[in-house]
């Protein structure tokens, strides 16, 4: 098995994955949650992005290759290691948590950096999105809700392979039983 890396969102540490960690260290992965900083959206996700690339360079052997979990903003933290910081030659899966892949209008409410990029139609993410096909070459999943709040649309969280679950709420999403069912069995396809 692939070591596995869970890359917290906006306002979040690795505490976030208190649920999930611990199921997917019982079913035999090694797993590595970093706390990226500043958590709180001053630091631009490229600059977190830098931060993950240290920590798996750190952590992972050369050659070795790992599976990268994001939620909400890591997931694009992932996205911009993956496209611009040369992720795509060490990640074989990528599994996005109500991630906006396409921005949010909540985004809005905030000015600093993070948040600037994340906003529907910013450069950032037109940057991203327009060679989002590279992505093709790994096994890309997105995991979204139709009920969540931070991400406006949700349906901007759709990115590769797309499984909706009815979870009430964003915050929710990396503890829902369905969703970490989902990841447990993305996880150990070979």
């Amino acid at each position: 098995m692939n070591p596995v890396v869970l890359v917290h969102g906006i306002d979040d540490t690795a505490k976030l994955f208190r649920h999930m960690a611990p199921r997917l260290e019982r079913e035999g992965h090694a797993v590595h949650a970093p706390d990226l900083v500043p958590n709180n959206g001053d630091a631009g996700i490229d600059e977190l992005a830098a931060q993950l690339a240290r920590y798996i360079d750190a952590r992972v052997p050369p050659g070795r290759p790992v599976d990268l979990v994001g939620f909400s903003m890591g997931g694009l933290v992932c996205r911009y290691y993956l496209q611009r910081l040369g992720g795509l030659d060490r990640v074989s899966r990528f599994i996005a948590i109500s991630s906006p892949h396409r921005g949010t209008w909540t985004a809005s409410f905030r000015a600093n950096a993070g948040a600037r990029q994340m906003r529907p139609g910013s450069a950032f993410l037109r940057d991203l999105n327009r060679d989002a096909a590279g992505l093709g070459r790994l096994r890309v999943t997105s995991i979204w809700t139709p009920f969540d709040l931070m991400i406006l649309p949700a349906t901007s969280c759709v990115l590769g392979t797309s499984r909706r679950i009815r979870v009430a709420a964003h915050a929710l999403m990396v503890r829902d039983p369905r969703v970490l069912d989902l990841v447990s069995r993305l996880l150990a396809q070979t």
